[in-house]
């Protein structure tokens, strides 16, 4: 069996395994659809760009937060549990590489996070009215989509390498996605409101650019004059999160391990 096979054998299999835990399902897909609807009932503000609201905003901007919950929390906690519970050990000893172990880490993420993503386009669509966008714009959503998923993803398993004990993963996980949710303009907007040592800080990581990377391919193209540099930045866009995927890569290589360090 090649490596590509292994994986999506492996991804099979953590498929099942996520789909029998009712209670991850039910948070993974309706906590973020759950914030989405709170701030896009509770925040009414109004821009220049007619028929543009808050939720508008938000149901663009929270497409970041699901994917970076989805997959640097998912991936991050997921691994820590394989290496505590021996998981990973026992599959060091059979054909599987840890290529073909990620390969199917990131199937999961990837299933997870389209899921999470269509819920969240529905709601802002059908409860908020948001208008989806045309055929150029949804090329644009599948880049930033994938580059997206794939940065969380890497850096997810990067830093499961330093929880040591899987019951403490949710806990160090959601501690950088809560903070860069709110310096990253998905959940203030506009970011400008912050101080600018904040947006330049919000700047260096990838939340921020996927944020607006999502938004503009579902709002208009004059509320770009809402952004830090008053422009969408595509090209940064596509090179700070391709720039973190190379990171990511090269974290997990020096990082990745089949057992915990005191085993």
């Amino acid at each position: 069996m090649s490596t590509l096979t292994w994986g999506v054998s492996r991804g099979h299999v953590e498929l099942l395994q996520f789909f029998r835990d009712r209670t991850a399902v039910v948070f993974t897909f309706a906590f973020p659809g759950m914030l989405l609807l709170l701030f896009g009932t509770i925040f009414q503000d109004s821009y220049d760009q007619p028929g543009v609201s808050a939720s508008h905003v938000f149901s663009a901007s929270m497409i970041a937060y699901g994917i970076l919950a989805t997959a640097f929390v998912t991936m991050g906690a997921g691994l820590a549990m394989d290496r505590e519970d021996g998981t990973l050990k026992r599959l060091h000893g059979t054909p599987i590489s840890a290529t073909s172990y990620v390969l199917g880490k990131l199937f999961l993420v990837l299933v997870l996070s389209v899921v999470e993503t269509i819920v969240l386009i529905a709601l802002g669509a059908v409860v908020f009215g948001m208008s989806l966008p045309d055929a150029s714009h949804w090329l644009t959503f599948a880049w930033v989509f994938l580059l997206s998923i794939t940065a969380c993803s890497l850096l997810g398993m990067a830093v499961s390498a330093i929880v040591k004990h899987a019951r403490t993963a949710g806990a160090i996980l959601n501690v950088p996605v809560v903070a860069l949710q709110f310096i990253s303009g998905v959940f203030i907007y506009p970011v400008t409101q912050l101080p600018s040592w904040l947006i330049n800080v919000a700047a260096i990581f990838p939340v921020k650019w996927m944020a607006q990377g999502f938004r503009y391919v579902f709002l208009p193209d004059g509320m770009r004059i809402n952004e830090a540099a008053g422009q969408w930045e595509l090209g940064r866009v596509a090179l700070v999160l391709g720039a973190w995927c190379v990171i990511g890569l090269v974290l997990c290589l020096v990082t990745f391990r089949w057992t915990r360090p005191d085993r």
